[in-house]
């Protein structure tokens, strides 16, 4: 090699940057143009409101006679933190309901997907339409309904109770459903699988997309139902398990409904419904501490994202991707 090519060689390259073609160009402005709207949503109806609320959790600030908001710096922060114990009472209520309610949720929705997902199950698109017909029901409507149908005095689920085991459950005596502290969180879970048709629907949209030479392989070895099950079925739709349980968990932190319509957010009974989220209703707008119910906002977004991100993180131990290259 001469002197002249190897200086030539050692001269630095130049980095020629990949040209833009006026087609990527427009792809990309059409594409902006597309999404101008979501993100004009996401800035004022999203973004915005964060930025103030967070802004709030700063202040002692009252709705009602804004002119006198005073800064106050983390002390909400701190209080919420340290120096309430409600703020830790109604967030392991929340938590102990939520680790009732979730897996039985989940599995009663999945159970429902399997079944209608059987070819021998006989009119599975009527029984689809039937199972989903109930979360189309407004929420305030399906509590107040199971509030009748839990009656200790004439609720039908007491009723056939006595009238198959002999049990006395009708009466002041008997099962009162909304009223017993070890009952409650039962009582709150039965509301919820009245609406569990959408997790159904995902779920068997999951199962149906199974593929089908898997099974036929594990029954020409012999493998018995619950063994499809468990090693077929269960690991190609762990994907659709991922994405509900993330649903399900963020739905449980912000449980509120079912204990506001039927006791306003007493706690009753004996101050196990008083939920994260009820309390910070009432500091928010019953007692109109916008500030503190702002910090409390804020604390369970925290949360929500941290349990989050462990979700997803521990995913990759447990969750099986068809498509993903594994070494």
């Amino acid at each position: 090699m001469s002197l002249t090519s190897k200086l030539h060689a050692l001269r630095p390259q130049k980095k020629f940057k990949t040209k833009i073609s006026s087609l990527q160009k427009k792809e990309a402005l059409w594409g902006l143009f597309f999404l101008t709207p979501w993100i004009i949503g996401f800035i004022g109806l999203y973004f915005f409101p964060m930025v103030a609320s967070f802004v709030f959790s700063l202040l002692e600030f009252n709705p009602t006679v804004p002119d006198q908001a005073a800064y106050i710096g983390f002390d909400n922060w701190r209080r919420a933190l340290f120096e309430d114990p409600e703020v830790g009472l109604s967030f392991l209520r929340t938590i102990r309901f939520s680790a009732i309610s979730l897996p039985i949720g989940l599995a009663f929705a999945l159970f429902l997907a399997v079944l209608l997902n059987s070819k021998n199950v006989l009119g599975s698109q009527l029984y689809r339409t039937l199972f989903y017909m109930p979360s189309m029901i407004p929420l305030v409507a399906t509590v107040l309904i199971w509030n009748g149908v839990l009656n200790e005095q004439t609720g039908w689920i007491n009723i056939i109770i006595q009238n198959l085991t002999g049990i006395q459950a009708v009466g002041s005596t008997g099962l009162r459903w909304l009223a017993d502290p070890q009952l409650v969180y039962l009582a709150y879970t039965m509301f919820g699988l009245w609406g569990v048709g959408p997790a159904m629907i995902i779920f068997l949209a999951g199962l149906q997309g199974v593929p089908t030479e898997l099974y036929e392989a594990a029954e020409i070895d012999g493998a018995s139902w619950f063994q499809r099950l468990g090693k077929i079925t269960l690991p190609m739709i762990t994907p659709v398990i991922l994405y509900q349980l993330i649903l399900n968990v963020i739905g449980s932190l912000q449980y509120f409904l079912a204990p506001f319509v039927l006791n306003r957010g007493t706690g009753f009974p004996e101050g196990m419904t008083r939920f994260y989220m009820v309390y910070f209703f009432k500091q928010s707008f019953t007692f109109q501490n916008m500030g503190y119910g702002a910090t409390l906002a804020w604390i369970m977004f925290i949360v929500g994202i941290i349990l989050t991100v462990i979700l997803f993180g521990t995913a990759k131990y447990w969750v099986f991707y068809a498509a993903e290259d594994k070494e």
